[in-house]
């Protein structure tokens, strides 16, 4: 067997071991300050990765890392409460390993959530946008031999994110009465943060967001046939200007995600609801 394959079915067996025979339909990955979701789901089953086997530690400001089992929505699913980054030094294989236990598991669909710096000048702290599309500039995780038994050698990413959730997700986002974006979210390595030069080239080339994370397990998704819906939250306006007003910091990322995380986590409890 793939040493790869036995790393993903080693982790899963562990989880399923303390989960029992249920099946999760859905999992979510939730991104620096928005671990608040993961309170919401009912009779947890709190696993710590440091005990899942073969699985990397999060070191990322504002991720708690734990896999969370339970009741969300009336759905059974499993939660990421953080997630791992290629800037901790960890290879895409790792990065992405969490996407493909939860696939061995049984999900369906996977929700993605991120905190995100707006390049679009129309974009403010707290706005909550629907990604609708990505530009990847972070190595592709599927670099190497094919897992055949997960995907195809070239996985199509025409509608990487689901048109139907996308849909699904502005009907609610009206019944709730928050005023949702779309827009397209531009991936890049980090841990730097963005210069203004940087972010003047991303918004010229139609990047909304930006930020560090979510691509690499939307395309590993995607590869195993899993449905895909994706959100920001704006934490910071870009500074496409030279001037020290913009300065970006760590701390108040995750407390600017922290405080737009009730919308998100009320609109991804009714999704699931729906789904």
């Amino acid at each position: 067997m793939d040493e790869r394959a036995a790393r993903i079915n080693h982790a899963a067996r562990y989880i399923k071991s303390c989960i029992g025979p249920e099946v999760p339909k859905i999992g979510i990955v939730l991104g620096s300050g928005l671990g608040k979701l993961a309170e919401q789901i009912k009779d947890p089953v709190i696993i710590p990765y440091k005990e899942v086997p073969e699985f990397p530690m999060s070191t990322a400001v504002g991720h708690k890392g734990n896999f969370i089992y339970g009741d969300l929505g009336g759905k059974k699913v499993i939660a990421m409460q953080g997630r791992l980054h290629y800037y901790e030094g960890y290879p895409m294989e790792l990065v992405t390993l969490g996407v493909r236990v939860m696939k061995t598991l049984g999900i369906e669909f996977l929700f993605v959530s991120n905190a995100a710096g707006g390049t679009n000048i129309e974009y403010h702290v707290g706005d909550l946008v629907i990604i609708k599309d990505h530009i990847n500039m972070m190595p592709n995780p599927l670099i190497g031999p094919n897992l055949e038994e997960f995907g195809p050698r070239f996985p199509d990413m025409t509608c990487a994110y689901d048109l139907e959730l996308q849909q699904l997700a502005e009907r609610l986002g009206i019944q709730m009465g928050i005023n949702l974006k779309k827009g397209v979210y531009f991936g890049s390595t980090g841990p730097t943060y963005e210069t203004p030069a940087e972010i003047r080239f991303f918004r010229e080339v139609g990047a909304d967001l930006v930020g560090m994370s979510t691509i690499p397990e939307v395309i590993v998704a995607r590869h195993c046939g899993i449905r895909v819906f994706g959100m920001s939250v704006v934490t910071n306006e870009a500074n496409s200007r030279n001037v020290p007003r913009n300065f970006n910091d760590g701390d108040d990322v995750v407390k600017q995600a922290g405080i737009a995380a009730d919308f998100m986590s009320e609109l991804f409890r009714r999704m699931i609801e729906e789904l």
